[in-house]
């Protein structure tokens, strides 16, 4: 693993937002949705597209706050366009666990 020191990691602006929306996403190549995240009045709302389909359902997405890198550039993904990337952890099987706040905070602050 390469090492990084503490101001390149500072560079990383690492947010936490509310999701609001969910669509499906057909034209990903992996199973995705399409999601639509509040990160607070400085940031606004971002969308992203997460490989998230084995653990979660739009209905127990909506209303969870989630963590993002909101500073990587747009990225698209087949006719979409991912603002933000959600930050999970890749278990064994492929499916991913979201890194979430273990209490709810407000939209918007940043990891440190």
């Amino acid at each position: 693993m390469e090492t990084i020191n503490i101001d390149q990691f500072s560079q990383v602006a690492i947010h936490v937002g509310t999701i609001l929306e969910v669509n499906e996403f057909p034209k990903a190549r992996k199973p995705s949705w399409q999601l639509r995240i509040d990160f607070g009045p400085e940031l606004g709302i971002k969308q992203s597209s997460a490989q998230i389909t084995h653990l979660y359902t739009p209905e127990n997405l909506i209303g969870r706050q989630v963590l993002a890198v909101c500073n990587f550039p747009p990225r698209q993904i087949a006719n979409f366009f991912s603002e933000v990337l959600v930050l999970g952890l890749e278990q064994a099987d492929g499916s991913v666990v979201l890194l979430q706040p273990e209490r709810a905070v407000s939209n918007g602050l940043r990891v440190s």
